[in-house]
């Protein structure tokens, strides 16, 4: 077997063990064909992608930078240093990339998605809905830009809009408990708490270990003065997440009212 033919079977093993989600197998099928070709901008971007998927995000980002060094113009490369980036809090750095593969192709929904993702984390809530509303225009069946994109209008207080984009993302992908978490928590902004329950309830149908959604009809029922029912909510998101749940509790003025019942004190 010739050098090329070795690095095209090691190559083509680190493609199938990545698939098969084993990442470690497959960063030693690429590392044995970037000793026989360097320049193999693909193996240092699949490199970059099975680091990315072990959470080794520093060294996953020097893999893509080897990548765009030998190819510029390589999209995927471009992708995988923005959610690296992404994954360090360098949210910034991570939209420069996806502009830069943006600047090549204006359709590219994934840039614009990831492009979204980042700029909602710089809480640039404007700029990441005009984003999403890209992903939209090629990609109107990606429940995730709808789900992102009711969460970022809720951020600027447009709630009604918000609900509308997130009953659009459970519409599309009915199943998703975190999407019908979100219409709920949108519909106690909007004071209409037995749609909100309704809501919660569609989500613990979908996922029953799902410390939000308990936590949500613990509010509703907070607000319609159902202090055993919040009693009993609570402690089911308690059980799930003991600490950030009671951390959420103790600061959410919502229980404020709860406070003088003895139960309520029992949980903390």
């Amino acid at each position: 077997m010739d050098q090329s033919q070795g690095s095209q079977t090691w190559y083509s093993q680190g493609h199938v063990l990545s698939e098969l989600g084993r990442y470690e197998g497959a960063i030693d099928r690429y590392d044995r064909v970037l000793e026989l070709k360097p320049d193999n901008y693909q193996a240092w971007c699949d490199r970059g992608y099975a680091l990315e998927h072990l959470e080794r995000y520093e060294e996953a980002l020097v893999s893509f930078e080897r990548a765009i060094s030998l190819a510029p113009k390589f999209a995927p490369a471009w992708h995988g240093k923005g959610i690296s980036l992404g994954r360090l809090n360098r949210y910034e750095e991570a939209v420069v990339c996806f502009d830069r593969i943006l600047k090549w192709s204006r359709d590219d929904y994934r840039a614009w998605y990831n492009k979204g993702n980042a700029l909602s984390h710089l809480c640039q809530y404007k700029e990441a809905i005009a984003a999403f509303d890209k992903v939209l225009e090629f990609k109107p069946d990606k429940y995730q830009a709808w789900y992102k994109r009711g969460v970022a209008l809720a951020y600027l207080g447009r709630y009604s809009d918000a609900l509308t984009s997130l009953e659009n993302a459970v519409t599309i992908k009915p199943r998703c408990h975190y999407a019908w978490n979100y219409r709920g928590i949108v519909l106690i902004k909007l004071e209409r708490c037995q749609e909100a329950l309704a809501s919660f309830e569609h989500s613990l149908n979908s996922e029953s270990s799902n410390p939000n959604a308990w936590y949500g009809k613990a509010c509703c029922y907070a607000l319609l003065g159902d202090v055993e029912l919040t009693i009993n909510n609570l402690y089911r998101a308690f059980d799930l997440s003991p600490n950030l749940h009671r951390l959420m509790a103790k600061t959410e003025p919502i229980f404020n009212e709860m406070q003088q019942y003895a139960e309520y004190q029992a949980l903390f």
